[in-house]
């Protein structure tokens, strides 16, 4: 397991270069939702064999692409798609998420919808034995906002900055 560095400090401005497409607002709405769902992970909800690790998240559909649209007259939007990888699949369970789905919902309430959802390590192995065109697809399509073995951890201090 990784253990952070004195100077090992998680930049949103990583995040967002990954996003550099969008516009800055959207840019900051999907590093902010990337941080909540980090900060927010609940591992110690259900009781599992491995301590639970957020291994990926990855922006997925219209915002991963140039596609995008927000249309001021309708006020029709696509929505922010988050896959995110777990090392256990006890940790694709809703209570481990409940606290972050809380906070997204608080913090940008009508201003975007987010879907989330959850796949296991043991998931991304069975769809490329099996070769999930839908699974795969979307994966190599999708913008990698977090990456566990890349990505630096979240300090103490960033976990309690968000607001349950």
């Amino acid at each position: 397991m990784h253990t952070p560095k004195a100077n090992d400090v998680y930049a949103r401005e990583v995040v967002m270069a990954r996003v550099g497409h969008l516009i800055r607002r959207k840019q900051q709405e999907v590093e902010r939702i990337t941080r909540i769902l980090r900060a927010c992970f609940d591992p110690d909800a259900v009781q599992a064999p491995e301590p639970g690790e957020i291994r990926r998240i990855i922006l997925i559909g219209p915002y991963a692409r140039t596609s995008w649209y927000e249309d001021d007259d309708t006020i029709n939007f696509s929505d922010y798609e988050f896959w995110i990888v777990v090392n256990h699949p006890l940790f694709k369970e809703a209570e481990c998420w409940t606290r972050a789905r809380d906070v997204i919902d608080d913090e940008l309430g009508n201003r975007c919808a987010v879907g989330l959802e959850f796949y296991s390590r043991a998931d991304i192995r069975v769809a490329k034995a099996e070769r999930d065109t839908f699974i795969l697809d979307r994966i190599e399509a999708g913008i990698t906002l977090y990456r566990a073995s890349r990505d630096a951890p979240l300090l103490p201090r960033e976990r309690k900055g968000v607001r349950p």
